[in-house]
């Protein structure tokens, strides 16, 4: 510290010392090694991938899991419809060791070529029986039942007709609409009732409705119908014995062997089958016996003079 006087004209300047005259305008040397060790400590380090930074349990879980989704996603989805994404898109693997080859109509088929119809085949078999929708609940006829079945018989074709049962309509009145609108005759297979759905019904009351309408067209014809139905719906609504001494039509679509295990006449085996004469779907069935046996199980001719059939 340096301290002023009286005498104004001087001036005090500080003095400067020889480091800080020496260190003036010049910056410190750096040695190479130091350059180096710093570049060294500043230099990025190198990330590795997020899966490579998993243990190697989380490999094994991930790959159980895509395995898991695949199994799942066969088991439920894949194999199921597999029959069916053939028969659309490829060549369908259809049940063999059968002979007797049919099918069912109703005006979903629209206009059918019946000179084409008469000579097609089913997966390679005759054309040997056909089923025609008549009608529905009391009031619905199928709108192209007559023609078809007129030209069924024309064109010597085994026939038969179905009822599909409405379970919001009464029993005997559906039985009695039937009977009024479909005249079988001999060589004709039994009336058929379709029940596929019970509605508001339990099955208590599903079944009392379906005996009801068999007895009372068992009474008119003299033959027992045949029931039409689902496989799981069989198993659900109408496993009582009383049933068991009707002739079963069970549809049962994309398996290789009907897995009901109850004796049945008819299996219908897929709905987007194929037959030349009808454009589009059509749905396949076979008959569990030769055509010996589908004949024995026609109307036959003491049946029509007993009721008095035309």
């Amino acid at each position: 510290m340096v301290v002023s006087t009286n005498n104004s004209s001087q001036k005090t300047v500080p003095a400067r010392s020889s480091a800080g005259t020496a260190s003036k305008g010049k910056r410190p040397t750096k040695t190479r090694s130091s350059h180096r060790k710093r570049s060294t400590s500043h230099r990025p380090k190198a990330h590795r991938p997020w899966w490579r930074r998993l243990p190697w349990w989380a490999f094994v879980a991930g790959v159980g899991v895509v395995v898991g989704y695949f199994f799942l996603l066969n088991y439920f989805f894949v194999d199921p419809f597999s029959f069916r994404w053939k028969a659309i898109y490829g060549d369908p693997d259809y049940p063999e060791g059968y002979e007797v080859r049919g099918i069912d109509i109703s005006h979903y088929q629209e206009r059918i070529n019946w000179n084409k119809l008469r000579n097609a085949r089913v997966e390679g078999h005759p054309l040997s029986f056909m089923f025609i929708k008549a009608t529905e609940g009391i009031s619905i006829i199928d709108e192209n039942f007559n023609e078809n079945f007129y030209q069924a018989r024309q064109n010597y074709i085994t026939r038969g007709a179905y009822h599909f049962f409405s379970p919001d309509a009464d029993a005997r009145k559906q039985a009695q609409f039937f009977l009024k609108q479909v005249h079988l005759e001999e060589g004709d297979l039994p009336p058929v009732l379709d029940v596929e759905k019970a509605g508001r019904l339990d099955k208590a009351q599903l079944q009392r409705a379906v005996k009801t309408w068999l007895q009372e067209v068992e009474k008119h014809y003299g033959v027992k119908p045949i029931i039409y139905t689902g496989y799981k719906f069989k198993l659900q609504y109408l496993s009582d014995d009383f049933f068991n001494d009707y002739p079963y039509w069970i549809a049962h679509y994309y398996v290789g062997q009907l897995e009901y295990k109850g004796p049945w006449a008819f299996w219908q085996y897929t709905d987007v089958g194929h037959i030349d004469g009808i454009d589009g779907y059509v749905d396949c069935n076979l008959f569990s016996g030769d055509l010996e046996a589908l004949n024995a199980l026609t109307i036959q001719p003491e049946q029509v003079d007993e009721i008095g059939l035309e």
